[in-house]
């Protein structure tokens, strides 16, 4: 700011200056508030896939504990572990599809009230809404990886003794 002052006063230096600063500082500091908002929502996003992610692996995980005798029976009988797997895989699935299938009718009626908020974006962005689902999706099948890997390493023998 001194060297714009310096400028202004090789010109005129009868020239009042006040509050001298440059144009990019200025449309910064107008859009701090705005800036500060969409960090805010967006690091509470994160923090709710975040929370999902944790949630969904808790419920599956101790759906994989519970039925840990009838995946034992399953082996024994002939299952592969990859079928075990796609079990629980789809098992997760279903729980994840229900859940973004009932967040994206609340998102189409929601998204009327949000809709001064944005800029540059249609409330009902069909991309938006496609890049969120697969998005959810891929972390739901990233939370039930680790469980449908546990229950394909299940021993039959271990697991009809089991409780």
């Amino acid at each position: 700011t001194e060297d714009i002052r310096q400028a202004v006063r090789s010109v005129d230096p009868a020239l009042p200056i006040a509050n001298v600063s440059t144009l990019s500082t200025l449309v910064n500091n107008s859009l701090a508030q705005q800036k500060f908002s969409v960090y805010l929502i967006a690091g509470f996003g994160l923090l709710a896939l975040i929370l999902a992610s944790v949630g969904m692996y808790g419920v599956i995980s101790y759906s994989v504990a519970q039925r840990t005798q009838e995946i034992g029976v399953r082996m024994a009988l002939g299952a592969q572990p990859r079928d075990i797997s796609a079990m629980v895989l789809l098992q997760g699935v279903r729980l994840a599809g229900l859940g973004i299938a009932i967040g994206l009718v609340v998102a189409f009626v929601v998204s009327r009230l949000i809709a001064n908020f944005l800029y540059g974006v249609n409330a009902s962005d069909p991309l938006t809404f496609v890049s969120v689902t697969l998005t959810l999706m891929a972390v739901a099948l990233l939370a039930c990886y680790i469980p449908a890997r546990r229950a394909a390493r299940v021993d039959p023998i271990v697991a009809l003794r089991y409780e």
